[in-house]
């Protein structure tokens, strides 16, 4: 059994002594409390007021998206874009198993079935090679059947191609992709998008971890049909819960918007709605927390590097554990670290050294294909998924104050 201690009061000393280590809390040191008072003194807390506005067009602005619309969470944000990218019952969604749960709820939601792909040993999340060499060995391309469906009232939830990718061993028409950019670290996304154009499959990136992250020097989130970002307690910078979506489409948002809000028709006093609605709206008061918290944005990703430097510096001389690095031609928020021990043993025996010790520390999670839910789904193997769930612990992450 190796002893920690060393490692234990490193990451203590990185976070000043602290009888107890979490692994990432939020931090407010800019308008917060300004912006949250001026919201309440002004009465406009839910879902209409001038923070919700400006928080989706400050958003457009930092990731280089032509709109942003924002949700009360990032699964219900992941769920209408797979919605808004035609993805509909029965249907297949290639993505990871390595992933946080919401991934895959989001696509229940719809009854849509996972098909879980390899992850790369470099970014942590979808394997292009693997994703090349499962639609060259099971995957066609033929006349779109499910055009015949669309109602005659169509809109952009119904644009379709022509033609359409089908699973040559389930005859299910797989109509999404949904890489997930891991920890924060992205994933060779533009590699990832070239594929679904040849395959005439939607791409919808989960950018739920990966607020400020860019892929050669282009933001997560914004190399497919839709973006869904998270603001959840422990991200990057937070709402206190929320999400958004990113769009290269205008129009595409604007419909977004639309059925975000209820589907409500604008009217003084009438309540007319013209489709089905969703109430996904995100309160005012969460909106002005997160107006405050991306003016910081910039400064909590530098705080989270800076971290991360510090890491990769100590372990290097630490026999058995690899601090995991941005992956190349890419820019990391760095929004969890994580280390990689030399086996299951060594990964369970710093666990709990770890937490005994006051040092919040936390596996990667349950492997979808490994839950009750998606057990059965089709998957390639998964020889890298597994190998990361073996070994990968988060350690402490947290913005600190004083580099703010």
């Amino acid at each position: 059994m190796a002893d920690y201690k060393k490692t234990i009061d490193f990451i203590k000393l990185i976070y000043g002594n602290k009888e107890f280590t979490p692994l990432a809390v939020p931090v407010f040191a800019g308008k917060e409390k300004e912006y949250l008072n001026e919201c309440i003194d002004s009465t406009f807390v839910s879902s209409v007021g001038k923070f919700v506005d400006r928080f989706e067009e400050d958003m457009a602005k930092y990731t280089g998206a032509k709109r942003a619309v924002v949700c009360v969470s990032g699964t219900n944000a992941l769920h209408m874009s797979l919605l808004l990218a035609g993805v509909k019952k029965d249907d297949e969604v290639l993505t990871q198993a390595l992933t946080f749960i919401a991934t895959c709820n989001a696509l229940s939601y719809i009854s849509a079935h996972p098909v879980f792909l390899d992850v790369d040993r470099t970014t942590m999340g979808l394997s292009s090679n693997a994703m090349k060499e499962w639609l060259q060995k099971n995957a066609v391309i033929r006349k779109n059947t499910r055009i015949a469906e669309l109602p005659e009232s169509q809109d952009f939830a119904y644009c379709e191609d022509e033609l359409a990718c089908y699973n040559k061993n389930t005859g299910r028409r797989i109509k999404a992709c949904v890489p997930m950019h891991t920890f924060g670290h992205p994933v060779h996304v533009e590699e990832i998008a070239d594929l679904c154009k040849e395959w005439h499959i939607e791409l919808v990136e989960d950018a739920a971890e990966s607020i400020g992250s860019t892929y050669k020097g282009k933001h997560t989130g914004t190399f497919g049909k839709i973006g869904a970002i998270s603001f959840n307690g422990n991200k990057t910078i937070t709402t206190g819960g929320g999400g958004m979506m990113l769009f290269n489409n205008e129009e595409l948002g604007a419909y977004a918007k639309h059925i975000t809000t209820q589907a409500k028709v604008p009217h003084r006093w009438e309540f007319c709605h013209d489709h089905i609605g969703f109430n996904y709206r995100m309160p005012n008061i969460n909106a002005a927390l997160g107006c405050a918290q991306l003016e910081n944005l910039d400064k909590c990703i530098a705080s989270k590097r800076k971290v991360a430097a510090e890491y990769i510096e100590y372990f290097k001389n630490v026999d058995g554990i690899d601090f995991f690095v941005e992956p190349e031609n890419a820019f990391s928020n760095y929004w969890l670290s994580a280390v990689v021990l030399k086996d299951k043993e060594s990964q369970l025996d710093f666990l709990q050294q770890t937490n005994d010790n006051g040092v919040m520390t936390r596996p990667i999670w349950e492997l979808m294909n490994r839950l009750s839910m998606f057990k059965n789904c089709e998957n390639d193997g998964l020889q890298n998924t597994i190998w990361f769930a073996d070994r990968v612990v988060n350690i402490p992450s947290s913005v600190r104050s004083e580099d703010l």
